[in-house]
């Protein structure tokens, strides 16, 4: 019970990484508010867990803002925020619209900014709090994901920056960085490609050097522990998830 006493927030906490993430914090005693656009789906992940659910926008500040006070007002402050909300919007550059660009951009990275500037408030005025936000691989370069492999790649600048501005105030912050995980998100990724999902996960195992997909428990595991006081001297780092080097 590592998070007992303690209240988190997960932004696109109701499915993939983000509903795996919630269920492992509320598991080890955490009060989890499961935030998501998907209201409907936010409010089931969150029943499962017996956590509380909050529709939010990412892209939209007020939002994110009245997130970060549900999550202040269940539990009394606001000691985790794991900002795990995203999409993606593929294409070969020439073919990107603007919108396409534009989506992407703005939900990982602007979104994530808001959820970091407003969760920051409650934690440094208690000296104390974990922030873990949620690159990829695709930030080394992913072919067809020009946008998202930029968000991708600014959200660990972002970590890194703010774990200089936050650090004197006993706020760790790290960045974690998963590669193929087996989520909707990677269906819609073997959808483009025009490959059966299980085939397109074979050919993936076939490259990984421990010879399996990864599960979104897996990556859950990985941000519980930099959220967790075994990570306490842990800050500004990025962990690649991908089962191998």
């Amino acid at each position: 019970m590592r998070f007992q006493g303690q209240t988190a927030l997960v932004t696109g906490g109701a499915k993939g990484i983000g509903a795996a993430t919630a269920k492992r914090l509320a598991a080890e005693g955490a009060t989890v508010v499961v935030a998501d656009f998907d209201e409907a789906a936010a409010e089931e992940t969150a029943q499962a867990i017996g956590g509380h659910a909050v529709r939010c926008d990412v892209t939209n500040r007020e939002d994110v803002e009245a997130a970060v006070e549900a999550a202040v007002a269940a539990g009394g402050s606001l000691d985790i925020l794991v900002a795990c909300a995203g999409i993606i919007r593929d294409n070969m550059l020439f073919k990107m619209s603007d919108d396409d660009w534009d989506a992407v951009i703005d939900t990982h990275l602007k979104g994530t900014f808001f959820a970091v500037r407003a969760a920051q408030k409650p934690m440094v005025a208690q000296k104390s709090g974990k922030i873990v936000v949620i690159s990829s691989t695709s930030a080394l370069g992913n072919r067809g994901q020009t946008n998202y492999s930029t968000a991708k790649a600014g959200l660990q600048g972002m970590c890194k920056t703010l774990a200089i501005e936050l650090g004197p105030f006993n706020v760790n912050v790290n960045c974690v960085a998963p590669g193929f995980i087996a989520t909707a998100m990677t269906e819609q990724t073997a959808d483009r490609m025009g490959v059966p999902f299980e085939q397109f996960m074979e050919a993936v195992s076939a490259e990984v050097p421990l010879r399996r997909v990864g599960q979104p428990d897996d990556v859950a595991g990985t941000i519980a522990y930099l959220c967790s006081e075994d990570a306490s001297y842990v800050s500004g780092q990025v962990l690649y998830v991908r089962g191998g080097p």
